[in-house]
């Protein structure tokens, strides 16, 4: 076993604090990602571990027991360290035990595989990563089969959207792209393109999404651009009765990513 680190100016602990910075990050396609959960999700969907900080003090429950595991058997380089030396790798108050540096892999959009009549989304623009990762965490968990960032302004890989997604981010039904490329790659994939837009005459419910559809969401302070006014997409609208003129961004996702599922054939094979 490895001696434990002890000392918070360790040569590869500041290395691996550094990729909180975006410019490292994009530098070294690497990334920070914090906690035992979202490690393991990032080794099942395939992502490099580079390297991992366990704190023994400070590991917890099944999730803990079931990331150190995995990592053991990556090939990842794992170090053990005191929780002085954790706490200046954590993010905030997750001080629970694991940080790993992980290669963030390159997501186009030609890589993407789809079945039929899928079910895609599209955030164009996005701002906020929180509203980013939980977008990425309803998909998952509706079975919505790809999610395009079509012109975003974070980064894909960041440590806030790892977390607010809880790795699902890690999954390789991701890909970035221009907004012309999106709209290229639609017209290619021949599936219904639904814009998402507060002033539209059709609401949500009369969209169908039973035989696979897009599903297009702009970022909350600026909405969709121009581009999609202009391509072949239907317009639709939820209904808002209050002094709110929309919905916050991962909730509008949320109620037309489980309007798709329930239109469609469960994984079970069931119509919900």
């Amino acid at each position: 076993m490895p001696p434990v680190i002890t000392s918070r100016h360790n040569p590869r602990v500041k290395q691996a604090a550094a990729l909180r910075s975006r410019k490292a990050r994009d530098a070294r396609r690497q990334t920070l990602v914090h906690g035992p959960r979202e490690t393991l999700r990032a080794i099942q969907a395939g992502a490099e571990v580079v390297e991992a900080y366990v704190c023994q003090e400070l590991l917890r429950g099944a999730d803990a027991a079931q990331a150190q595991a995995a990592l053991q058997s990556s090939s990842a380089d794992v170090m053990t360290t005191t929780p002085e030396v954790f706490e200046r790798l954590a993010y905030g108050d997750r001080l629970d035990g694991v940080v790993s540096v992980v290669a963030t892999p390159r997501r186009p959009l030609p890589g993407l595989g789809l079945p039929p009549r899928p079910v895609v989304a599209v955030v164009e623009g996005v701002e906020k990563p929180g509203n980013l990762g939980a977008v990425l965490r309803t998909a998952d968990a509706a079975a919505v089969d790809a999610v395009v960032l079509a012109d975003p302004v974070i980064d894909l890989f960041g440590p806030n959207v790892i977390r607010a997604s809880v790795g699902a981010v890690f999954k390789p039904n991701t890909a970035v792209a221009t907004t012309g490329e999106t709209l290229a790659w639609l017209e290619g994939i021949g599936v219904p393109v639904y814009a998402t837009r507060p002033d539209a005459a059709e609401c949500y419910t009369a969209a169908d999404f039973s035989a696979g559809a897009a599903i297009v969401l702009g970022a909350e302070s600026t909405g969709l651009s121009d581009a999609w006014r202009v391509a072949p997409t239907r317009p639709i609208r939820l209904p808002m009765h209050g002094v709110a003129d929309s919905l916050n961004l991962s909730a509008t996702a949320a109620v037309l990513f489980y309007e798709a599922l329930r239109q469609r054939p469960s994984p079970g094979g069931a119509v919900g």
